[in-house]
């Protein structure tokens, strides 16, 4: 396994971003309008995988969750809300240090850290990697260090566009293109297709459990569905 599967240059293109992460109508907006569609599918399976009480407001209450490419905390401040105790890592210094400072006046204590899943310690009950994996130099490597991290009976989730020729247009050639994605945020000939990931996950030796889509409609924006072709989320345990 390589040392590290962090490429220099995306870290410091998302630190560049980091002074309105937060702004739902900043360069991070499209961020914004996701999340809550990654927050919805979470937390089924958070529930489902744990047989959680569905009304409960901390079904992570007691639990350990790693998000690896937090960036300044999106994900990891409501999995705190949910209970858990949180570790966020990320390669850029100045993304991280906006996640600290604004889970600071949120009172959240999330243990945010400048660095790679690879040089972590320990396991956690949740791990997730939110459009993290098409951005790593080696996919590979980088499922087989999340397995690593994952504890025995643990919950992997992740996302991450889809190679398709619709998620190209959508998200490089209008999103990138119109501005309502930073231009140069993704790389074609790194997204990964839902059977390519089943594949890799299997090699780094987990099953995937469930694979669901992220459409978009005009009606509806981005929504969970069962079409994957534009992005989608996947969870998986150790097989």
């Amino acid at each position: 396994m390589a040392a590290t599967t962090i490429v220099k240059e995306e870290a410091e293109r998302f630190g560049k971003l980091a002074a309105d992460w937060w702004d739902p109508n900043g360069s991070s907006a499209m961020l914004h309008k996701l999340n809550p569609v990654r927050l919805k599918y979470l937390r089924d399976r958070i529930d489902q995988h744990w047989q959680a009480d569905e009304c409960s407001r901390t079904p992570l209450d007691g639990k350990s969750a790693l998000d690896v490419g937090c960036g300044a905390g999106l994900l990891a401040e409501p999995l705190a809300r949910l209970g858990a105790k949180v570790i966020g890592v990320d390669a850029s210094p100045e993304v991280i240090a906006v996640a600290r400072g604004h889970a600071a006046t949120m009172g959240l204590a999330i243990d945010y850290r400048v660095g790679d899943v690879e040089a972590l310690e320990g396991q956690f009950d949740l791990v997730t990697a939110m459009e993290v994996i098409e951005h790593v130099a080696d996919p590979a490597a980088f499922l087989k260090a999340l397995a690593k991290r994952l504890a025995s009976g643990g919950l992997l989730v992740m996302s991450t566009p889809n190679a398709t020729g619709w998620s190209k247009l959508l998200m490089i050639t209008v999103g990138e293109g119109l501005g309502r994605i930073p231009r140069g945020t993704h790389d074609f000939d790194k997204f990964i297709a839902p059977e390519r990931m089943k594949a890799l996950l299997a090699e780094a030796g987990l099953k995937c459990l469930d694979a669901e889509g992220i459409a978009w409609s005009p009606a509806r924006g981005l929504h969970l569905s069962d079409d994957v072709r534009l992005n989608y989320l996947v969870s998986a345990v150790h097989a």
